[in-house]
């Protein structure tokens, strides 16, 4: 007999399934054809390399999984597979947000639509290359239900959702979430995207004492992801302050601050995933480089990193822009169960 958990798993892997068939429900046989894909298992993703910028010269970087592509390039740079919002109808649109709005948690549809906002603004400015909300594009690999393993991935320049479902169970990762500029006005209202990954970051990093902080503090370069796209698989020695001499207290913030990327996967779904991190939160490092301080309500110019035994995530201001308070671009990893291996085997 199936456990309440186990039943509410597969009730909410059945309602995102739902709302991905009305989606494709939306589409004509043509657009189902470029939306929807076979989910492809493989041993590990690939690096996928594009030549672009103003003059072509640049090498752009995006992870290749069977069919589906990320990156923290533009998607005009580093083409991804699906449907792009601006090719769609708005009873299309909509039906794509429907989906998000049961795929994620409150806090992180409310991110993806701040993240979404931020590229607009930059696009309003007018950019050389695709960008804004119609640039974010949504494909689905293999059948959605709960009887066999499938994936959703949605997302544009700053932002890549990579969520694999099989039965009770689903698996947000790996992740991009990013900004630029990451202060904006939309609607006359001032928006601050990903403030709480740098807020709860700062506060962290403000309880530790000399010695815990002489360990937290690391030489790395502020805008280098050491992670990104391409880079799955790998993995590094850890560095830092580990989580066993920090007290409980500083420990409940740094499950707090992981939470703001394990924990935007819907509630159902997200539970083991964070129970699984807390268990391991002793042997989990939290680093940083650059400023120890910042500007009120802004995000600082520093780099940071939490590394555990089934975790990675990097928080890395960006050079381009001008302002690396206005400009980041962060990185979650589960390397177990990346695009759902650890659900296959």
């Amino acid at each position: 007999m199936a456990s309440p958990a186990q039943g509410a798993g597969a009730a909410q892997t059945q309602a995102i399934a739902a709302a991905a068939t009305a989606f494709l429900n939306t589409l004509s046989d043509q657009q189902q054809v470029a939306a929807q894909f076979a989910f492809e298992p493989q041993p590990m993703a690939t690096a996928a390399h594009f030549r672009g910028g103003m003059r072509g010269d640049v090498d752009m970087v995006g992870e290749q999984y069977g069919r589906a592509m990320w990156s923290n390039f533009p998607v005009s740079d580093v083409p991804r597979p699906g449907l792009r919002l601006g090719s769609l109808s708005e009873v299309q649109r909509q039906a794509v947000m429907a989906l998000l709005r049961v795929l994620l948690s409150d806090r992180g549809y409310r991110k993806v639509l701040d993240i979404m906002g931020s590229d607009q603004a930059l696009a309003d400015t007018g950019t050389p290359y695709a960008s804004g909300r119609a640039a974010y594009t949504l494909a689905i690999f293999g059948t959605p239900g709960v009887a066999d393993v499938w994936m959703v991935q949605f997302g544009g320049h700053h932002l890549a959702l990579n969520v694999t479902m099989l039965g009770q169970y689903a698996v947000l990762a790996p992740v991009l979430t990013g900004c630029l500029p990451a202060i904006y006005e939309e609607g006359g209202k001032r928006v601050r995207a990903l403030a709480a990954e740098n807020d709860k970051a700062f506060a962290l990093l403000g309880t530790l004492d000399a010695k815990q902080r002489g360990w937290a503090l690391i030489g790395h370069p502020v805008s280098e992801l050491a992670l990104g796209p391409g880079r799955d698989g790998e993995m590094m020695l850890p560095v830092g302050v580990k989580g066993s001499t920090l007290d409980l207290r500083q420990r409940e913030m740094m499950f707090d601050l992981i939470s703001e990327w394990a924990g935007m996967l819907n509630d159902v779904h997200a539970a083991p995933r964070l129970a699984e991190i807390r268990d391991g939160l002793e042997e989990t490092f939290f680093a940083w480089s650059g400023p120890t301080t910042r500007k009120p309500d802004r995000n600082g110019a520093s780099y940071f990193r939490v590394q555990g035994p089934r975790l990675f995530i990097e928080f890395s201001p960006q050079e381009p822009g001008g302002d690396l308070t206005m400009h980041v671009h962060t990185i979650y990893r589960d390397p177990r169960n990346a695009y759902g291996r650890a659900l296959m085997a």
